[in-house]
């Protein structure tokens, strides 16, 4: 009979039994405390800004620490399968405050990704605001931009590529057991982080017209990456979310109601 291989240090991803549930628990425990923190926080925030256009008046840092908290309470919950898929491969090469460090590496850098994209997002939202300011009725044009871009990536060969890799990570993770192990796990999560922009800057944009800050607008977009990354239909509903984004961004010509994130009011939400 052949022997199962046990993962190595070298390898740590190559084990052909499944561990305890236990020696998961660690991964899961942290993964779920990030994302309800970050969920509390940023429900918080948004019932006292409430939806307008632009940055709502932030400097660059404290946009950055927001949209972190956007990030971890919209994203982990979908790369928390894969965060423990990676926690598989450490947890029989390490103690349990050793897994927590290597677990919280991985997230951070997953994060740190993120945090790279909001420079990106806090500057589109600078114009887009500034635009808005100078001509209101800029805010259709804009809106039906961001619907228009969204649906088009949604379609295109880009986001099918990054999808697969979100969908189906194990091929990844293997190379990565071949990294060194100085800063590994940090390096995983900036990585796969790198993949998950790919994938999901898109949906991102819809929430200039939509309003950053409007809790259900965020809810559903986390929900439909969740889909995507998770379902077995997944592909097939990024498709659907593109064509849908299309349409918007026609109605987004002629209607108010698909950009409440546009129209410059202060009413919370």
């Amino acid at each position: 009979m052949r022997a199962i291989q046990r993962p190595t240090k070298d390898h740590p991803l190559r084990e052909g039994v499944l561990l305890p549930a236990r020696d998961l628990a660690v991964a899961w425990a942290l993964i779920a405390v990030i994302a309800v923190l970050a969920w509390v926080l940023t429900v918080g925030q948004a019932v006292d800004m409430g939806v307008e256009p632009g940055t709502m008046g932030m400097a660059l840092p404290l946009f950055l620490l927001l949209w972190l908290a956007m990030m971890a309470a919209m994203m982990l919950p979908s790369v928390a399968p894969v965060a423990v898929t990676w926690a598989k491969g450490i947890a029989r090469q390490s103690g349990g405050a050793t897994r927590a460090l290597r677990t919280t590496e991985f997230i951070s850098g997953y994060l740190l990704a993120w945090t790279a994209f909001g420079v990106v997002a806090y500057g589109g939202l600078a114009l887009t605001g500034a635009l808005v300011e100078r001509d209101p009725d800029a805010g259709r044009w804009i809106g039906a931009a961001a619907f228009a871009l969204a649906g088009l990536y949604q379609l295109g060969p880009l986001k099918d590529i990054c999808l697969r890799h979100c969908r189906s990570p194990m091929a990844q993770l293997m190379r990565y057991a071949s990294y060194r192990p100085r800063l590994r796990d940090l390096r995983v999560g900036l990585h796969h982080g790198a993949y998950c922009v790919g994938c999901c800057w898109a949906l991102m944009v819809v929430l200039i017209p939509l309003g950053v800050m409007n809790i259900a607008a965020m809810a559903g977009v986390a929900a439909l990456i969740f889909l995507e990354k998770l379902w077995y239909r997944g592909p097939q509903l990024a498709r659907l979310a593109g064509v849908a984004f299309m349409v918007l961004a026609v109605l987004a010509l002629f209607q108010d109601w698909p950009l409440p994130g546009l129209r410059g009011s202060m009413t919370p939400m």
